[in-house]
């Protein structure tokens, strides 16, 4: 059975594990999740399970997203996203998927939303090199240098690394193991660090790679 579930990232700490080794782990807030619609292959074209994590007040949502719930006879969630399985038989429309859906042990692949650092220069963003600051440079050490040759091609490459905006954008870290599961609290601490701000959205969802 593939498992995912939508977690809300608490922040990041230490514990021991049995060997009394220092572990770093990200907790995260997993669930509860409900499951809000079945994509299938004959009316979508696909199969997925769809669902909603956080609660929200039914006048916060749009008069097309409350139809949606209400098909569904669940109530408004702040969150829908779609886990594309190839075997969705397990689900159904209503059920609440939890914490203790994934045990210790688990490897996982977990999804978020990188932290925006807004508009940053080549150093910051591609790790690139400075230049020389003596002998004529001038204020430029820290800006991208020369992009390319002169009369051919006359133009720059496509793809060339440059400064722009930097984070705020879709992360997925692969291979991750599920260190501790609190079912009591719906938490679940991973391994190394996860993408996203405190209380940014995370998805965890079986690794591709175990």
């Amino acid at each position: 059975m593939q498992k995912g579930i939508i977690g809300k990232k608490v922040g990041m700490t230490q514990i021991f594990d049995e060997k009394g080794n220092v572990v770093a782990v990200t907790v995260i807030e997993a669930g509860p999740c409900t499951v809000v619609q079945k994509k299938t292959e004959e009316n979508d074209g696909y199969t997925a399970v769809q669902l909603g994590f956080g609660e929200v007040a039914a006048n916060k949502v749009s008069k097309p997203m409350k139809g949606h719930f209400d098909k569904a006879d669940v109530a408004p969630k702040k969150a829908l996203r779609e886990f594309r399985f190839e075997n969705c038989d397990n689900y159904n429309v209503g059920d609440i998927i939890k914490a203790d859906v994934f045990a210790n042990g688990d490897h996982v692949d977990v999804v978020g939303v990188s932290k925006g650092k807004g508009y940053a220069g080549v150093i910051k963003r591609w790790n690139h090199g400075r230049l020389k600051e003596s002998h004529g440079t001038g204020p430029v050490a820290r800006h991208a240098g020369s992009l390319g040759a002169c009369s051919s091609p006359s133009r720059v490459y496509k793809g060339m690394k440059g400064a722009g905006h930097l984070g705020a954008e879709r992360v997925t870290v692969q291979n991750l193991k599920v260190v501790k599961v609190d079912v009591e609290n719906n938490l679940i601490a991973i391994s190394g660090a996860v993408p996203g701000p405190r209380g940014g959205l995370i998805l965890i969802s079986d690794s591709v790679k175990a």
